[in-house]
């Protein structure tokens, strides 16, 4: 019996995250802005669904517009930032990677003009919701079998979709998606983005014209705010020295990594971690 309990207690444990939750796109996102907005990936597939408000997403080298009913595909470890509207309101239902759960593998927005299925999507997740506020007995395993149900119904949505929700993909679709998944494959080795351009087998002002033409910032930049998100996680998620987050995102000394997060948020590593710690 005290093994039973145990396991239960386990299985109860709202820390366990081997199940699918369900979240609003603010407690999602966090309350820092810039977790939004500066290019990212996590380590869940997810699905948002946009319920309220506008906003623009950028998403595997894409950039694309949100509105009302927009279901917003992100898998795991895919290169994205969100801009939300002031008025946004949206739920997210994040699966973990090691589950039964079927999500699909390429990143895309899904625009829904069927009254039905956004009222029906609506309810599945409303629905996941409410059982996971309330946690009761096997709470987990229903939060999986209402992620599987969600899913299912994604999955029919994009058969549904005859009218492809991204433009039919390009040759710099191609090139940006490909270096979108480069850089969240290598942001923290220190390569700069000649070399990004070179493994890609274009010149970095190509690569540079078609990433600020594509998504309106230059190749650099893209990098550029990858890292800065990399290095204001570690501050403020981590205790780590300055000098090992330098290590860890492939800086040269602590000295530049000082200098390149003072450039981009006018504060020192220091400044920045003092900050959060008062929050």
């Amino acid at each position: 019996m005290p093994g039973t309990l145990q396991r239960f207690q386990i299985m109860m444990d709202p820390t366990n995250t081997r199940h699918a939750q369900l979240k609003t796109l603010a407690q999602w996102v966090g309350s820092a802005p810039w977790r939004a907005t500066l290019p990212h990936s996590r380590d869940t597939h997810a699905l948002i669904w946009i319920t309220r408000g506008q906003g623009r997403c950028l998403l595997g080298g894409r950039r694309c517009g949100l509105s009302v009913h927009s279901a917003v595909i992100i898998p795991a470890h895919t290169l994205f930032a969100l801009e939300p509207g002031a008025q946004s309101f949206g739920l997210v239902c994040d699966i973990p990677t090691k589950s039964s759960i079927l999500m699909p593998d390429e990143p895309m927005v899904l625009r829904i003009r069927d009254p039905r299925a956004q009222a029906e999507l609506t309810t599945l997740m409303e629905t996941m919701q409410r059982d996971q506020n309330e946690a009761r007995p096997f709470w987990d395993e229903a939060l999986n079998a209402h992620a599987s149900l969600i899913t299912v119904w994604l999955r029919r949505a994009i058969i549904a979709q005859d009218d492809a929700v991204l433009p039919r993909e390009t040759a710099s679709d191609r090139l940006l998606s490909a270096y979108a998944a480069l850089i969240e494959r290598d942001y923290a080795t220190g390569r700069a983005m000649q070399d990004y351009a070179r493994r890609l087998g274009v010149t970095p002002t190509h690569l540079t014209r078609t990433c600020k033409s594509a998504i309106g910032m230059t190749a650099s930049d893209l990098l550029t705010r990858r890292i800065l998100y990399g290095a204001r996680d570690l501050l403020e998620t981590t205790e780590l020295p300055a000098n090992q987050i330098a290590a860890r995102l492939g800086f040269r000394s602590a000295a530049y990594f000082t200098r390149f997060v003072q450039r981009h948020t006018g504060k020192s590593p220091t400044e920045l971690r003092f900050k959060l710690a008062k929050v």
